[in-house]
């Protein structure tokens, strides 16, 4: 099977495209976890098969590295709009992406012919707590869950839940995240009870209002270098609690990227950096 790993922020996955590569649907789970392997396998977040659909212009099925099925991956799709684009699949910078949690518009940036970045709209952020989905006591299913208490291992935590078509847990925090033993309290997070389908978590510092520090702990992958949906759920969540004004830089371990939750129409719109690695073929 021919691949290509792909970052965007250092958040990277391999690609199959199944127009040319055919990988049955029973293998695809089990694949991504030996090829998602870093001492085993090629190494990666996870694996991303891009189909070709007559419901958009392409298709984006992600699943992460233990194997489970995502619904949406913002470093991922920007990943997509560049294989396809450089790979002349398309001729055209603007176009659609079905993902697991709906179609995405993207907007390619590119330089002498190729891909370097894309703008994505992300979509409206959901807030209402029985639609990430988050169960809390005295928490109505269509109210917003912000700054409610969690207590995890004797420590409370302010928590603020936002769906970006896959649920997140954003943490404030007066403590440098850098310093955060995020693998001890990530799993934690995750596998709470309040979150019926487990949930991406993101501790966050505020540095200004135009400018957040976070590290990310995503369900079915663990700490990874960043997270597309994650900083956008980070900035809803920031205005929600007015830490930030609507266009912020959200800075990950892998790199920055520009999110802006526009008052006009609702939508998130996610802009960051896509790049290729390598290029291979793998038995199957």
């Amino acid at each position: 099977m021919k691949f290509t790993k792909m970052e965007g922020c250092a958040n990277d996955y391999i690609y199959v495209y199944t127009g040319t590569e055919s990988v049955p649907d029973e293998q695809k789970s089990s694949l991504a976890i030996r090829l998602s392997d870093r001492h085993t396998g090629i190494g990666s977040d996870g694996l991303i098969f891009i189909n070709p659909t007559d419901k958009a212009d392409f298709e984006m099925e992600m699943y992460n590295s233990d194997g489970s099925l995502g619904a949406m991956c913002g470093n991922g799709i920007r990943c997509v709009g560049k294989y396809v684009y450089d790979r002349v699949l398309i001729d055209r910078t603007e176009f659609d992406i079905l993902t697991g949690s709906g179609i995405k518009r993207i907007t390619l940036k590119t330089e002498n012919g190729i891909a370097v970045g894309a703008t994505v709209n992300m979509g409206q952020p959901i807030r209402e707590a029985s639609k990430i989905p988050v169960v809390i006591n005295g928490c109505d299913d269509s109210d917003p869950v912000v700054s409610i208490p969690l207590d995890i291992n004797g420590t409370t935590y302010n928590i603020t839940c936002v769906s970006m078509g896959n649920p997140h847990c954003v943490i404030f925090m007066d403590q440098d995240v850098k310093t955060l033993k995020i693998e001890d309290i990530g799993p934690l997070v995750e596998h709470h009870v309040i979150f019926p389908d487990r949930v991406n978590t993101e501790f966050v510092n505020v540095v200004d209002r135009e400018h957040l520090i976070m590290r990310v702990w995503e369900r079915g992958a663990g700490e990874t270098m960043a997270c597309g949906t994650g900083a956008c759920a980070t900035v809803v969540a920031a205005v929600m609690n007015n830490l930030s004004d609507r266009r912020v830089k959200v800075s990950l371990l892998g790199g920055d990227l520009d999110i802006e939750w526009r008052a006009s129409d609702d939508n998130v719109y996610m802009t960051g950096p896509a790049r290729t690695v390598f290029e291979g073929e793998v038995e199957l």
